[in-house]
């Protein structure tokens, strides 16, 4: 089963740099979403494909005809957050706050109803579980934020499972999709989107797409925009990560999604059986549990 999606967000929308953190800096930077959208939109119907958009509300906001179009072709539309926050960087509070505000702000715009999540950088950690108690407070059913290995924001390596499973945390149970790995030289790699995809060669993504027998992928408007301009402040490492390979990523794309079949998410719920997959039992951390105790006393 492999899954294609777009995280839906502006080219400026990196993470871990102080120049292009709030909107107060974002109103500095041009609006390269439409061109971007077309893009996408041109690979989908030249592939005769569906996908699922996960969808920064702070985009519907601004850029509503954006996100119209994108309802307008059947396209599930899920919550990326309303302004694109690490989510461990928040208290439950504000996290929840901007992810009820993506959710209705999308909600407005389309009018369907947002069942479905993805944590900007799969922020969701060890020290932040509480983030899916809020996720089904808040009416989220599936959730595509678990990246179950260790990487630069973090991982929750604890999660033991790369498939889609049932996440079980503190009573509340999400459908999971998490971002799958694929095993090199004793370490568990990521291939199937962002700067992971636009690194490896082809030949090296095909190979590992038919070792695998479960593919989420990532991909972002600004991984095919390679006349985008270079944001100050990364890191090296960080400006590499952003910006290797986005020529090659949209023939790269097309070459993929020929040689290996792609549905969307609201397939790929329909076609699995729950009641065959995994059930995954997240413990609450430590700090949690002494909270839960001090409130009690």
């Amino acid at each position: 089963m492999n899954i294609l999606t777009f995280d839906i967000e502006e080219w400026y929308h990196i993470l871990d740099n102080p120049y292009t953190k709030t909107p107060k800096e974002w109103a500095n930077f041009e609006a390269r979403i439409h061109q971007n959208m077309e893009t996408i939109h041109d690979i989908l119907h030249t592939g005769n494909l569906s996908a699922t958009f996960f969808v920064v509300g702070w985009i519907a906001e601004k850029f509503p005809e954006v996100v119209r179009e994108i309802a307008s072709k059947g396209y599930e539309i899920g919550s990326h957050t309303h302004l694109h926050q690490l989510a461990y960087e928040q208290d439950r509070k504000t996290f929840k706050k901007d992810v009820e505000k993506s959710i209705k702000t999308l909600e407005d715009c389309t009018g369907k109803k947002v069942r479905a999540f993805r944590a900007p950088g799969f922020s969701i950690t060890e020290s932040n579980k509480w983030a899916f108690e809020v996720l089904y407070e808040l009416g989220i059913t599936v959730d595509s934020s678990v990246f179950a290995a260790k990487r630069g924001h973090g991982g929750l390596s604890e999660y033991g499972t790369s498939k889609p499973s049932l996440l079980r945390y503190n009573g509340v149970e999400l459908k999971e999709f998490p971002i799958n790995t694929h095993p090199v030289m004793g370490r568990q790699l990521i291939f199937s989107g962002g700067g992971y995809f636009r690194l490896f060669p082809y030949p090296f993504i095909k190979q590992f797409s038919k070792n695998s027998d479960y593919i989420m992928t990532y991909f972002h408007p600004r991984d095919f925009d390679h006349g985008q301009p270079i944001l100050q402040g990364l890191s090296p490492f960080r400006k590499f990560k952003s910006y290797v390979g986005l020529k090659n990523c949209k023939s790269k794309l097309e070459r993929w999604i020929q040689d290996f079949e792609f549905v969307d998410l609201d397939t790929a719920i329909r076609q699995i059986d729950w009641a065959r997959v995994a059930t995954v039992e997240l413990e609450a951390a430590e700090q949690e549990c002494v909270s839960l105790l001090s409130t009690r006393a």
